[in-house]
């Protein structure tokens, strides 16, 4: 069956140009123009990924990507033509899986697509809970839990804290991250990783200050304190 995207810019063209290409790669394709038509086609079309520009008129790709993650966690790559780091971390913190700049060529869409829809599929064969003090981590459902209470993740957070957990105390550069949690050869700045660690911590943490779980090794990069 194929996949369903939802492609969201405020420019026609543009979102003919992806929409015949992405259909013809086995695609089904759904569009829209402004934040609010996104927010409802979201509803009743239930894509898998959402490709969202950022810049649009009267509600934003920033906007609509927090309201999106307020109700699902959809696949989102964010799409826009600020080009400065700083930019693209504010978009994956509110909720992005990815981010792409404009210009882009359609293969390397086709590529971010593909990707993140593989971190959405993916998960280890085996049917297994990892209990790390009060979190327990469903690697074959892809959920986690705090004290009882769900917690819940998109595709990125969750890869990222199991790869972490299943090894407590081994200490992971944001470039091993990367490759072992985010199965991306294209987001090529490691510091995207800090964005979603992050936003990662705001969940799991009681003291995003003094974080018990996930803990910075400056210098180097991230290891999972909790113990089993």
């Amino acid at each position: 069956m194929a996949e369903t995207l939802l492609l969201v810019d405020d420019e026609e063209k543009v979102l003919e140009f992806m929409s015949s290409f992405l259909i013809h790669e086995g695609f089904q394709v759904f569009t829209a123009r402004n934040g609010q038509e996104a927010l409802s086609k979201a509803v009743a079309v239930k894509p898998a990924l959402v490709v969202l520009d950022w810049m649009m008129p009267e509600m934003n790709g920033l906007d609509v990507c927090r309201e999106l993650r307020k109700r699902s966690q959809v696949g989102i790559i964010m799409v826009t033509a600020k080009t400065d780091e700083m930019d693209k971390i504010i978009g994956l913190e509110v909720g992005a899986d990815d981010y792409m700049t404009k210009p882009f060529s359609l293969r390397e869409l086709l590529a971010r697509i593909r990707s993140v829809l593989r971190r959405l599929q993916g998960s280890p064969a085996a049917d297994e809970q990892l209990v790390r003090d009060d979190l327990v981590i469903s690697s074959s459902q892809c959920r986690v839990w705090k004290q009882g209470a769900e917690i819940s993740m998109t595709p990125t957070e969750f890869k990222l804290l199991l790869t972490l957990a299943v090894k407590p105390g081994i200490v992971y550069s944001r470039l091993q991250l990367l490759k072992a949690a985010l199965d991306d050869d294209f987001l090529n700045v490691e510091r995207t990783v800090d964005a979603h660690i992050s936003r990662l911590r705001k969940k799991i943490e009681d003291d995003i200050s003094n974080p018990k779980y996930i803990q910075t090794v400056y210098g180097f990069g991230y290891r999972f304190g909790g113990q089993s």
